[in-house]
């Protein structure tokens, strides 16, 4: 069933206690969606490129797509429910016989998110979820600013950085 949808991408991962927060949105609007620091730790690899030195758990997925000639064509986040976001990979492949499959798979936003930084698919938010939550761009600015901050204070036990 096919349902209006907007385009995001993914603004800010920044830290956070207990896990990371994700910021995504447009130019019109940033919300925010709080997950466990290894994924988040995974997010930040994937949207930054660093390399890696053995695959990890969505880099697996992605060669598991390649070698069944799948790929990644979009995410869509496209629930919202007591607190708890959903989401869906829509996954296509093309069989011997050039016949397309469209396959949509349940799945976590964060690990759908990571798998979509890895492989560069757009990522998009239902118009539904994109109505309901709020706009969080005051946050992410002064999470952003408390992270400046934080990074730029001298580490009190480091010796020679004392004034």
């Amino acid at each position: 069933m096919s349902q209006p949808v907007v385009q995001v991408e993914v603004k800010a991962v920044i830290p956070a206690s207990g896990g990371c927060a994700i910021f995504l949105g447009n130019e019109e609007k940033v919300f925010v969606i709080y997950i466990d620091q290894m994924v988040g730790m995974a997010v930040m690899m994937a949207m930054h490129g660093v390399p890696k030195e053995r695959p990890l758990t969505h880099d697996l997925i992605v060669s598991i797509l390649a070698a069944y000639e799948a790929r990644l064509e979009r995410v869509i986040i496209n629930d919202f429910n007591d607190n708890i976001f959903f989401a869906r990979l829509i996954l296509v492949a093309d069989n011997e016989l050039h016949q397309r499959k469209i396959m949509e798979i349940d799945a976590r936003p964060s690990d759908c998110l990571a798998l979509a930084l890895c492989v560069k698919a757009p990522l998009y938010v239902s118009r539904k979820v994109w109505e309901h939550v709020a706009d969080e761009s005051t946050l992410l600015e002064a999470m952003q600013e408390h992270s400046r901050h934080r990074d730029q204070e001298p580490d009190e036990d480091e010796p020679g950085l004392e004034t």
